[in-house]
């Protein structure tokens, strides 16, 4: 499932126009992405939680050359799936 078809789900659900679902969740990940970028934790219950999680500086190979190089530490967004999610996809 992409984007335009959680937009037509939320506009058939809810009986709302296209454009209006979209803005809706549209405005919904910017909050998620904005929080996280915070370094807020968002917990939807039930669903899960994204965060933000610190990666460390690391060797690394260039896999045309070989040569080494060194990959700085860096922040990255993490999901944990929440109980009733993990559930209801087994």
């Amino acid at each position: 499932m992409n984007k335009a078809q959680i937009v037509d789900q939320l506009a058939k659900s809810h009986t709302i126009p296209k454009t209006q679902a979209e803005a809706m969740l549209n405005t919904t990940l910017d909050l998620i992405k904005k929080a996280v970028k915070k370094g807020d934790v968002v917990t939807l219950v039930g669903f899960g939680s994204f965060f933000k999680a610190k990666r460390k500086a690391r060797k690394g190979r260039n896999p045309q050359t070989g040569a080494e190089l060194k990959i700085p530490a860096h922040n990255v967004p993490k999901f944990r799936p929440g109980m009733e999610f993990k559930k209801a996809v087994k």
